[in-house]
């Protein structure tokens, strides 16, 4: 052991200066990518403000959107990236309106392919991203939209009656949506994926292993056994199984002629209308490619639902004159005594709440 650190020591000075050398050339590339856009002026080597953004993610983000208020944009670095923060829509519109495969590279997570797979449409551009809305375009016809309302709205009722039953047991006492809501847009979205394929076992493994990709996706990328992002990456393969299992289920009823009941079934269905002409089955079609498609439909139905759900509660408990206009012109129309579900034709009467909803 002495005799090897003997043997190194005269490189020591070599090492040291390379890797002084090495953090000084990445901090002036992130100065001369970053010039004079606002942003912070020095970052840790590699990490970036990663440590922030985990510890911190509310109030890193709340930093990032003030240095953007002046020219609708800022920069940071973060695990080897340089990232750019859109806060201005309009400059966000002429960005994702550039569908070029070469103009910009989407990052959900900066190991976003070995956490989500190697099957999946975050990191899809071109000809492949094209072909596959081709596919999934079954699945947003109004026959199949009508199919997921309903499906939505007997669950939210579900939901929203277990929420009062809540608030009458603690009167005056205030509870917490944030996990509330959630739940019931797992619930909400798996119904409208894959409905009657999971079992209310499955549904439990489900959030439950949702739960461990939410945990792992906001924690530092160390895929070793028992850190958090391994715990993810292991739960989005079991939760792309089970999604696989459904697709599978979903392709035989399919090929059988049953009806279509669940988001799925209309996106087989057409798989299976296109096996039987051409006696092949088309790309991107395999169960595992379905179920990892799956995943991120759900992926994508969640936070966002979830955090619009949350702001649209709290808003509209801050104007109490919007709230009471909405309520009105909501129980003109339905009420939730009647166990009735909401029809299309009565969405579209509802032009103040449609309003309320957009803004």
């Amino acid at each position: 052991m002495v005799s090897y650190l003997s043997f190194l020591s005269p490189f020591a000075p070599f090492f040291v200066t390379f890797l002084l050398l090495f953090l000084f050339v990445e901090q002036i590339s992130y100065l001369r990518k970053k010039r004079n856009v606002p942003g912070p002026n020095i970052i840790l080597p590699f990490l970036g403000n990663a440590i922030s953004l985990i510890t911190k993610p509310t109030s890193f983000w709340e930093v990032q959107a003030d240095l953007a208020a002046s020219l609708g944009f800022s920069v940071n670095y973060i695990i080897g990236r340089f990232i750019v923060f859109i806060r201005n829509t309009e400059l966000s519109h002429l960005i994702f309106a550039n569908v070029r495969p070469d103009a910009f590279l989407l990052v959900g997570h900066p190991f976003g392919k070995k956490l989500f797979g190697e099957h999946n449409m975050i990191y899809m551009f071109g000809q492949d991203h094209k072909d596959l809305r081709r596919q999934i375009a079954p699945n947003f016809t109004p026959r199949a939209l009508s199919t997921y309302t309903a499906l939505q709205q007997i669950i939210i009722l579900q939901h929203l009656k277990s929420w009062e039953r809540l608030s009458s047991e603690s009167p005056g006492k205030p509870i917490s949506l944030r996990l509330l809501a959630r739940d019931m847009n797992l619930e909400t979205s798996q119904t409208v994926f894959v409905g009657r394929y999971l079992s209310r076992e499955a549904r439990d493994k489900f959030r439950d292993d949702y739960n461990l990709f939410n945990t792992g996706l906001m924690k530092l990328p160390f895929d070793l056994p028992g850190f958090a992002f391994r715990n993810a990456r292991l739960a989005v393969e079991r939760l792309v199984e089970t999604l696989s299992d459904c697709a599978t289920q979903s392709k035989k009823r399919m090929s059988e002629g049953d009806e279509p009941s669940c988001l799925i079934d209309f996106w087989m269905q057409e798989t299976a209308r296109e096996i039987a002409e051409s006696k092949t089955a088309p790309p991107r079609s395999s169960d595992v490619e379905i179920g990892s498609y799956l995943f991120d439909f759900l992926f994508a139905a969640q936070d966002a639902s979830t955090s619009s759900l949350l702001w649209a509660v709290t808003l509209l408990d801050s104007h109490p004159d919007v709230l009471r206009r909405v309520r009105e012109e909501v129980s003109r129309i339905w009420s939730p005594e009647s166990d009735a579900l909401i029809s299309a034709e009565q969405l579209r009467e509802m032009k103040y709440t449609q309003a309320v909803a957009r803004e």
